[in-house]
């Protein structure tokens, strides 16, 4: 079996949930490859680790062995899937806030606020009435 040159966050989430190996049998350039935020985040995702995370999260990031030791302990050895959970937020687009800007005669940063309030419906009216075709408002618009 081939050894690994470096550890991802995939490697060591799995060393957490199922190999279970002592911390002292990792060497300092696997240590390096931890990244305790990436452990964090990851672990969060799954509902059933969320008090776990929340209570290793306040133990220093450069304690990396105590994280691991108590990750290690305290999530049962079995191969979990954590599901990648996405921002539902989606970013307005800055050509979108510069029409909407110049036809309410605002700024921007002030018209970004603005399109949420407006919605779809809005937008595409005040798209409308500057003279944008059918296509270049819904190209717009699916940035909302």
């Amino acid at each position: 079996m081939e050894k690994i040159e470096y550890m991802t966050v995939f490697d060591w989430l799995n060393e957490i949930t199922v190999k279970k190996t002592s911390p002292n049998d990792f060497s300092q350039s696997d240590w390096d490859d931890w990244n305790s935020y990436m452990v964090h985040r990851f672990l969060s995702m799954n509902i059933s680790y969320i008090d776990i995370v929340n209570y290793v999260q306040n133990i220093n990031p450069q304690n990396k062995k105590e994280i691991y030791t108590i990750y290690r302990e305290m999530i049962p050895q079995r191969k979990v899937w954590n599901k990648y959970i996405k921002n539902q937020n989606k970013k307005d687009s800055k050509e979108l806030s510069n029409i909407i800007a110049s036809k309410l005669s605002i700024g921007s940063d002030e018209a970004s606020s603005y399109i949420p309030i407006l919605g779809k419906e809005g937008i595409t009216e005040v798209l409308g009435d500057l003279g944008f075709e059918k296509k270049e408002i819904k190209k717009l618009i699916k940035t909302i």
